[in-house]
């Protein structure tokens, strides 16, 4: 990107050779996430720049202080960027980590990657969109196992996002009843988790009509189109009060209100879908929002630790207990991104740019 809500353009960048923790890292697939659409619009970050944070590939080179990765390795890139030294990482949350810019090249040091001798930001520390990543081995997991590539880049982001919000942030338990706003690449995986806890009823929410008899394939027991009816009154028949727990991937305040008055007496709202900057929720806090207790949890990146549980479903993926194969819609190459951006509302699960 040349400028902030330019279309991506493609080019060669000079990549500097890997120093310190540094991984060279072949990609060879990148997925499609709609936050790097929305970043794409915000910016906050310098120009020219590379998005694309869902990676999968082979690592080709390694800095000399790199001690968990080799040439040929299999690896999944996370945006979790960490330090592995502050409190919250000691306590194995490294969401929460104050200090993730450790991951980054100091000032004044070689940039990672530059343009005409001027320095290219590689945004969330990744740029997943290019045929070569250089980058941090704190951003980094092995998978020990292979498996295909366009499905394992998925599990960086995508899947650990939607499934780790009910398994990681809610701990949603064997039993309850779950609904699912967006039934997008996570939100199909938000319905396979809950699935795979045992919820008694997984209700899948969507305006498309394909969506919903997709989510079906991944474990949805019943189907609202919030298009065609109240989503809240739905969810509240079929739940005798409304669902235990309510998860909004779609980030629009209209979304997450519709989201928040499906959840039942001392349940929980968990709010995963970025909404721009300004947007606000609106809700009646008279007398029945304190009897209610309902929790509205914001999570991010499904509040996971990548290290620990992109292997944990690469096992559950080989073990037949979690489906991937099937949120891959399609795979395009990286001169189709701006045109697969463009469609990206029209296709079920995800989108990845594969490479040779």
């Amino acid at each position: 990107m040349d400028e902030i809500g330019s279309a991506f353009r493609l080019t060669d960048v000079d990549i500097a050779a890997p120093v310190a923790q540094e991984v060279l890292v072949e990609v060879k697939a990148s997925g499609l996430c709609h936050s790097d659409l929305t970043a794409s619009s915000l910016g906050g970050w310098p120009v020219p720049a590379i998005l694309g944070h869902e990676i999968s590939g082979v690592v080709a080179g390694v800095g000399p202080n790199v001690t968990r990765f080799a040439a040929g390795d299999h690896v999944v890139a996370s945006l979790q960027s960490h330090c592995n030294d502050c409190e919250a990482c000691l306590r194995d949350d490294i969401n929460m980590c104050t200090n993730p810019g450790f991951v980054a090249r100091a000032e004044g040091e070689e940039p990672r990657l530059s343009l005409d001798g001027e320095p290219v930001t590689a945004v969330a520390n990744l740029g997943g969109f290019a045929e070569q990543v250089l980058l941090h081995e704190n951003n980094l997991v092995r998978i020990d196992r292979p498996i295909p590539h366009e499905v394992a880049s998925i599990l960086g982001c995508g899947v650990l996002a939607g499934a780790g919000a009910v398994l990681n942030a809610a701990e949603v338990p064997e039993g309850a009843t779950v609904a699912v706003f967006g039934c997008g690449g996570l939100g199909l995986a938000a319905i396979q988790a809950a699935l795979l806890v045992g919820a008694s009823r997984i209700i899948a929410v969507d305006i498309a009509d394909d969506k919903l008899e997709y989510a079906k394939r991944f474990g949805a027991t019943d189907v609202v189109n919030s298009a065609a009816q109240d989503p809240a009154a739905a969810i509240k028949e079929l739940t005798d009060g409304g669902a235990d727990y309510v998860f909004d991937f779609v980030g629009r305040p209209e979304a997450t209100k519709q989201a928040y008055e499906s959840v039942g007496r001392a349940g929980e709202l968990g709010v995963i879908g970025i909404n721009k900057p300004g947007a606000t929720l609106q809700i009646d806090i008279g007398p029945e929002f304190i009897w209610n207790q309902v929790r509205i949890r914001p999570i991010f990146n499904g509040s996971t630790n990548f290290v620990r549980d992109v292997p944990r479903f690469v096992e559950l993926y080989n073990e037949g207990r979690f489906k991937l194969d099937e949120l891959v819609s399609r795979t395009i190459s990286l001169e189709e991104v701006n045109d697969a951006y463009a469609e990206m509302t029209k296709h079920i699960g995800r989108t990845v740019v594969t490479f040779p």
